[in-house]
């Protein structure tokens, strides 16, 4: 779980991120095993355990005062976010785990929400109506469509971390860091920065008008314990 904070560096939630800790002890990340789970279709299993840890994990925050307002981030893949019982699954696991649903948000990638834009709308819909948000991740990687943007039910961008890294040195990511800030605030979206790992990244944020944030200049993902 990463910690994600506000402008007075108060935590307002975290994102959970998986990790795969082998036999012999080595922890490997998500670009080392998530493309063969994709081709494979073991992504489907193991999205439904991450959506079903995560769950039991907001439902004990929930129980906390401390923790009871904290949202959290769950990334999504197209495989499962197309499955014909996704929303089932879903109401499901809100049953089993006693979770209140408002404290999750869905990460989706650009590319998951315009391949079935239709069906990426119906579902987002009737998930929304269970009271989830919804964020779009690695804003600015893919398509960009505008168009979509309008009639999907987004409730945050996220910077993708590509464009963190040189924001400071580079001017075309510096333009786009600004841009897509701008569009999220005409759209009346939240806007969070992920990768940031220096006060010079931050303050480029805040001065431009992001005021969420995410990374290691913060926290690294810790377990939920840690948490």
């Amino acid at each position: 779980y990463q910690p994600q904070l506000d402008r007075s560096g108060h935590v307002i939630g975290a994102e959970a991120l998986l990790r795969w800790r082998q036999p012999d002890g080595k922890v490997l990340l998500p670009p080392d095993f998530i493309r063969i789970a994709e081709e494979s279709g073991l992504i489907i299993e193991i999205g439904a355990w991450v959506m079903r840890t995560a769950c039991r994990e907001l439902a004990r925050w929930q129980r906390q005062p401390a923790t009871a307002g904290l949202t959290l981030s769950v990334n999504v893949s197209a495989r499962q976010f197309t499955e014909p019982d996704f929303v089932a699954l879903l109401q499901t696991i809100f049953a089993e785990t006693g979770v209140q649903p408002s404290g999750l948000r869905l990460e989706l990638t650009e590319s998951l929400v315009v391949t079935d834009f239709t069906l990426a709308a119906q579902t987002m819909g009737a998930l929304k109506q269970q009271g989830l948000s919804f964020s779009l991740d690695d804003f600015g990687t893919g398509y960009s469509s505008l168009a979509y943007l309008r009639k999907l039910p987004l409730d945050q961008l996220k910077i993708d971390r590509s464009f963190m890294r040189d924001v400071l040195t580079d001017q075309n990511d510096a333009s786009i860091v600004r841009s897509i800030i701008a569009l999220g605030e005409s759209l009346g979206l939240e806007v969070m920065a992920e990768g940031v790992e220096t006060a010079g990244q931050r303050q480029f944020l805040a001065d431009a008008g992001c005021h969420l944030y995410q990374g290691f200049l913060y926290q690294q993902a810790v377990s939920g314990e840690t948490f």
